[in-house]
């Protein structure tokens, strides 16, 4: 089998007709030169989301930041379950992988990372929950409903079933609002009648190089700031093709003379389309490119921590490894 010829996109090619603006990695790097371009601009936040403009970094640095939120960034979650009794149609190690799984609402700067795993559990590394459920008939159920929520109670078995357990003193340190699942409607197992769990659960401190599950972030990226420039005039039906080769809000249409122009309305909603060079007599007008200095960050937290938080622990960590080679590097 032969090996397929290789072929070159010119597609990316910049204008002659069109300046370059320079940016950080244009020059050499100083401290000086990045707290003067250095800024950040909330786009969005939500509950759970936050989109934020990283703007004169370099690429290296923006992509500290999104691997330190994914793997640095410790949260609790639970580490192991002691199964005392499970009689449900789901097997241990699957309904102990599930409930690691499940984001618990506890302040990770209030405890301490555990110096060994199989280390007996202490007030101020470990928080212990327990799971205790058993599915009966339900006798006063409506005898014509067919409904399994009708005719069983604890039928299904959710998160808000995990319940805390204080160990030492936690109890005049903590709330139970304060902890145990982020969620109360997630959903572990499914039972019938005569079915039961009887579980302990502990909870450590850790971060996402340990395990996924003890990541904060359900997602974290970024992508460069688009930039669209149209090298020609470009109107009429040609116009209104250019505008449907790109997501909604990226190419206007403005009325001039009588005349129906295309003109660039925010490039920052285009996802890097390439239909334009479908066409002959539009791909020579437009030229894509990338502000290499200006990143678009989104950070989707799983709710155990604020989103905003994430990326202000997220700086703490690397100014704690900046502070430690710095350190070793003096002590030389």
């Amino acid at each position: 089998m032969g090996v397929p010829p290789t072929v070159t996109l010119e597609e990316h090619k910049i204008s002659k007709n069109v300046s370059r603006c320079p940016t950080v990695l244009d020059e050499h790097w100083t401290f000086k030169t990045f707290k003067k371009r250095c800024r950040i601009a909330i786009v969005r936040y939500e509950d759970y989301e936050i989109e934020f403009d990283f703007i004169g970094i370099h690429p290296a640095v923006a992509n500290t930041f999104r691997r330190i939120m994914i793997s640095e960034v410790p949260t609790v979650a639970i580490e192991k379950v002691h199964v005392l009794n499970n009689t449900s149609i789901m097997q241990d190690e699957v309904l102990t992988h599930r409930l690691g799984l499940i984001p618990l609402k506890a302040d990770p700067k209030l405890f301490e990372f555990k110096a060994e795993v199989d280390a007996e559990p202490r007030e101020q590394d470990t928080l212990e929950f327990e799971l205790k459920v058993k599915c009966m008939y339900n006798k006063d159920s409506n005898k014509n409903s067919s409904l399994a929520e009708d005719m069983y109670i604890n039928n299904y078995v959710y998160s808000k079933h995990i319940k805390w357990k204080p160990i030492g003193s936690q109890k005049d340190k903590f709330s139970e609002e304060n902890l145990g699942p982020v969620h109360d409607d997630i959903l572990i197992t499914k039972m019938i009648p005569g079915q039961e769990l009887d579980l302990k659960l502990f909870a450590i401190k850790s971060n996402g190089k340990d395990h996924a599950k003890f990541s904060p972030v359900a997602t974290a990226f970024y992508r460069m700031l688009p930039e669209i420039s149209l090298v020609k005039e470009v109107e009429g039906e040609a116009a209104e093709r250019l505008q449907k080769c790109f997501s909604p809000g990226v190419i206007g249409l403005k009325k001039d003379n009588g005349r129906v122009i295309a003109v660039v309305n925010d490039a920052r909603y285009d996802f890097s389309s390439r239909n334009v060079y479908r066409y002959d007599d539009l791909k020579d007008a437009v030229v894509m490119r990338k502000v290499q200095d200006h990143f678009i960050f989104t950070i989707e937290s799983v709710g155990a921590i604020k989103p905003d938080d994430i990326f202000r622990e997220a700086i703490n960590i690397l100014k704690d490894k900046c502070t430690s080679l710095l350190q070793e590097l003096n002590s030389l």
